[in-house]
């Protein structure tokens, strides 16, 4: 056990989806990054955590499961039907939480990491296990997020309809809005087991602002930035 059960009865595992068919950037997940496979980077960072119990990588690839055993990670295997393109990460890890290796551990709440998302700022896991444990008990899950600052709209019968602002706001008036950044995703349990959801209807957000947040990996375009973004800020890898 990696924290005190004793001082904090929750049970937080890491689950990390790492399938190998991906198409723009094969092999990704196992693909040199700074020196290790893309996905050991986020299961080092789940390791450096004081409050996970235990990682696991889903996947359906041999090459990607021995990669996961070699930095430290148990790995469940996923079926066929869960690793197509049409396939959602909530249910991979719904899977893998049905797996004896998890539910035997009963945890109270999952920690998703993607591997595309190599980069994170350093204690940040900590940072938001802690907001999620001291968040109201109804909330559902907890994701980073980081500030917008393009003018969004959409294109519809071939006109532009902003979404974000209104034409001709200046950037520094506009009412605030944030992304996804895809570094952090803490779910409770039974939200993921009874809905199939990575989400539910009470999401606290964790607002993260790195040169970090912009990085998912799915080229070799977004490999080779991601790599000179992680040799600029020297981020502890």
């Amino acid at each position: 056990m990696c924290k005190d059960e004793m001082i904090n009865p929750f049970k937080i595992v890491c689950i990390i989806p790492a399938r190998g068919k991906s198409k723009r950037l094969p092999r990704k997940n196992v693909i040199d990054f700074l020196g290790k496979p893309l996905l050991a980077h986020s299961i080092l960072a789940a390791k450096q955590s004081i409050y996970i119990d235990d990682i696991f990588v889903t996947t359906d690839d041999n090459d990607i499961a021995e990669v996961a055993i070699l930095y430290g990670a148990k790995v469940i295997k996923r079926p066929e039907e869960l690793s197509s393109d049409f396939a959602t990460t909530a249910a991979a890890i719904r899977h893998a939480l049905n797996n004896e290796q998890v539910s035997y551990l009963n945890p109270t709440a999952v920690l998703t990491l993607q591997p595309t998302n190599p980069l994170r700022p350093e204690n940040l896991i900590d940072q938001c296990v802690e907001a999620f444990l001291n968040s109201e008990s109804d909330i559902d899950s907890l994701i980073s997020v980081s500030i917008n600052r393009h003018k969004i709209g959409k294109i519809k019968e071939n006109v532009f309809e902003p979404l974000t602002y209104k034409l001709g706001e200046r950037s520094q008036d506009m009412i605030p809005s944030y992304y996804e950044n895809g570094l952090i995703y803490i779910t409770k349990t039974a939200v993921i087991l009874n809905k199939n959801d990575l989400f539910g209807k009470k999401i606290r957000p964790i607002i993260v602002d790195s040169p970090f947040s912009d990085i998912d990996i799915d080229t070799k375009d977004d490999l080779d930035w991601a790599e000179f973004i992680g040799k600029k800020y020297n981020s502890k890898l």
